[in-house]
């Protein structure tokens, strides 16, 4: 069978991002040194993107992985692609680069046929060269590496690898970023270091309104020179020991009109909902049903939580004839640089912005913040860079948060024990703050520059692109009458961004803690209730999946011990996972055991996903168990590890993961599937041990006391 006839039918539009960037020399390139360079929009973030765009490249131009080198994002060298971001990078990137290399490859073969006389279903590849019939190298891609070659538009019947053929593409690779991080070379943003680099610290004000009203005389350390724009003071200096001891001094120098903006946090569920806002219905049935003869109602909440990043944001900039340059561990590099230009009355094309990697976020963290603070700070100093690093209270403190939520629940049960009614209605903020989405700028600094402008109310996606107060909102389950309603607060006393899962957590804790009251109601095992009323039979798969692992159907009760079961299918458009959860109940909930079942379709790379999967997992026990940000009516007091606890490394459960393999169907992102259910799962273990249902996170002793 012939190169051609073996590949898939064209697809009738271009997958993915490239619909965006259709063209080909966007995204890839030949070098005549033997290798394949990847240009791809997305970003590393520690999730392991890298090395599945490389597998899925190195699939389709049937060359070693070791010849494909990844450049980092940067404007304007790369294909915008957005944000790196909702566990989208495989479906929207991955599959842009594959028809982009499938697209390359065909026209490196007809080339090659065209010199050779060689027909061009008669070539094969193998590891980039062109070989005949008769095993004679005819060409290669290294010795074609012209750009002209792709640069074109990419054609919308490139033909992809079919499923059965792919040999690199759904087998584990080993990372590609982890040799630097494990034997400390430098590849963090943190780590760069230019020539005559200079250092720098922001002094904060007391309150997030606060107004700089006074600055005393006094000495700094030599050589140290202030930065200073309105309300926004920094300092710049050689050293950072030196920078550290000049914005010590200088804060004790400032004088700031501050004022309560805050609610109480002894009342923040109360403040939720009495909170003016906008109320929308995100979801209505109304099918014919018995009449509900038991109801079961409930509220959830969730408070604050941050990002709590081990390592701190930073950045580095420099302003140079006019330009700044700034190299950032942002998700996006485009969206950053029009919210830099927006911030700084700039035209965008006169700001570079460079990605390098920083240790990781899940969500919308102060990556975006500190590049801002850097240029405000090399401005001061211009042709020098200048590294700007927070501090631990720093990224406690003033980095975006996730919206503190209540979810009210009303459900009911037919005389058959069937669900008849669903009423639930969602109360949050919006949940995505991120730059480069709205007229105005979102970074931080601009409350404080001069003038200073109010940061736009945060958004919530549509339901179409995932949503956010109302992602996993809707229940999976089939419910002939249902009504979800939304009210997104109108103000922000802190200001609210993505963090992993968004509003998904505390939903799928709302609705499968729900589910379990309302299988007790009717007098059925959880798990067959869930199943009854589920007609997703991908989702009976997992569901399924994850019971037999944990042993669900011969269980046996242990003292003080609980087994808990939770279901979801992120964004319900994304993938499915189920996650089974063991706790002990101690002086405190500890989980013990985690066992989670997930199905993303094609998988690209299984260690990758697994990886994916268990370190959602794990994120969720450390928010379900120990997360919530402390404050008081001016700002943000837990800005320590003892204010703000994660979970640690001791305390990590025991996870075992399976995949069901579904190599034929599209492949869906890994990332945020498995944080809500394993939150749920915990709840639901709880509730198993103790007798108590959990309505409030985190489930520490406290809020259980509470319950």
């Amino acid at each position: 069978m012939s190169d051609l006839d073996r590949r898939a039918a064209p697809p009738g539009k271009l997958p993915g991002n490239l619909a965006t960037n259709p063209r080909l020399d966007r995204w890839l390139a030949f070098d005549a040194a033997g290798h394949v360079v990847v240009t791809p929009g997305k970003v590393e973030l520690g999730q392991g993107i890298l090395t599945a765009l490389a597998q899925i490249v190195a699939e389709e131009l049937d060359v070693a992985m070791a010849r494909v080198r990844l450049q980092a994002a940067a404007t304007p060298d790369s294909p915008n692609e957005g944000v790196t971001s909702g566990s989208l990078s495989v479906q929207d990137s991955g599959m842009a680069l594959r028809h982009v290399a499938a697209a390359a490859r065909a026209i490196h073969l007809q080339v090659a046929a065209q010199r050779s006389g060689v027909p061009v279903e008669a070539l094969r590849v193998e590891d980039g060269a062109f070989l005949a019939p008769d095993g004679r190298a005819i060409g290669s891609y290294w010795a074609q590496a012209d750009a002209a070659l792709l640069a074109c538009e990419a054609p919308v019947d490139a033909r992809p690898k079919p499923p059965g053929e792919r040999r690199i593409a759904g087998t584990s690779a080993a990372r590609i970023d982890l040799p630097d991080k494990v034997f400390g070379a430098p590849r963090f943003v943190h780590d760069l270091r230019l020539p005559g680099m200079l250092h720098a610290r922001v002094v904060r004000p007391p309150a997030r309104q606060a107004r700089l009203v006074g600055l005393r005389e006094g000495a700094l350390p030599e050589g140290v020179v202030i930065a200073r724009d309105g309300s926004f003071l920094a300092v710049v200096a050689g050293s950072e020991h030196d920078a550290e001891r000049a914005a010590e001094r200088l804060a004790a120098r400032a004088t700031w009109q501050a004022t309560d903006t805050l609610p109480d946090p002894g009342a923040l569920a109360d403040w939720l909902r009495a909170a003016p806002g906008d109320h929308a219905v995100i979801a209505e049935r109304d099918e014919a049903a018995g009449a509900a003869t038991r109801t079961i109602r409930a509220t959830f909440f969730r408070p604050y939580v941050t990002h709590a990043s081990v390592g701190t944001s930073c950045a580095v900039a420099r302003w140079q004839d006019g330009t700044l340059e700034v190299w950032s561990h942002t998700q996006g590099v485009y969206n950053l640089r029009a919210d830099l230009a927006k911030a700084l009355r700039m035209k965008e094309e006169a700001i570079l912005v460079r990605h390098m990697e920083g240790a990781g976020c899940y969500g919308h963290n102060g990556a975006d913040d500190v590049a801002l603070d850097a240029a405000l700070a090399a401005h001061a100093v211009p042709g020098r860079p200048v590294r700007l690093l927070w501090s631990r209270a720093e990224e406690l403190g003033w980095g975006p948060v996730s919206s503190a939520m209540v979810v009210e629940i009303e459900a009911g049960l037919d005389a058959a024990g069937n669900i008849a009614t669903w009423r639930e209605e969602v109360v949050s903020h919006g949940h995505s703050s991120r730059p480069g989405r709205d007229p105005n700028p979102t970074l931080l600094a601009v409350e404080y520059m001069d003038p200073p402008r109010r940061i736009p109310n945060a958004i919530n996606p549509p339901l179409a692109s995932g949503g956010g107060a109302q992602r996993n909102a809707i229940p999976a389950y089939r419910i002939p009458r249902m009504t979800i309603g939304l009210k997104r607060i109108a103000e922000m006393p802190l200001r609210c961004s993505a963090l992993r899962g968004l509003g998904a957590p505390v939903n799928v804790l709302a609705i499968e803690s729900v589910m379990e009251d309302l299988a007790a109601a009717a007098g059925e095992d959880p798990l067959d209730f869930r199943l009854r009323h589920l007609d997703d039979p991908r989702g009976r798969d997992v569901l399924a999946l994850a019971a037999e692992m944990c042993g669900w159907r011969g269980r046996a009760k242990r003292e003080g011990f609980g087994l808990g079961l939770a279901y979801a299918r992120y964004k319900h458009t994304g993938a499915y996972c189920a996650v089974a959860a063991e706790i002990e109940a101690l002086d405190r909930v500890v989980c013990r055991r985690l066992w989670i079942a997930a199905d993303v379709g094609e998988v690209i790379n299984p260690d990758g996903v697994m990886n994916q999967y268990e370190g959602g997992a794990i994120h969720g026990v450390s928010m379900a168990l120990k997360e919530q940000v402390a404050f008081d009516r001016r700002t943000v007091t837990g800005t320590r590890w003892e204010d703000y606890p994660i979970l640690r490394f001791s305390e990590v459960p025991t996870v075992e993961t399976r995949l069901i393999p579904r190599p034929e169907e599209k492949p869906l992102g890994a990332g945020e599937a498995s944080l809500a259910p394993a939150v749920a799962a915990i709840a639901n273990a709880i509730h198993d041990a103790l007798g108590i249902r959990p309505r409030a996170m985190p489930f520490t002793p406290d809020t259980l006391a509470t319950a």
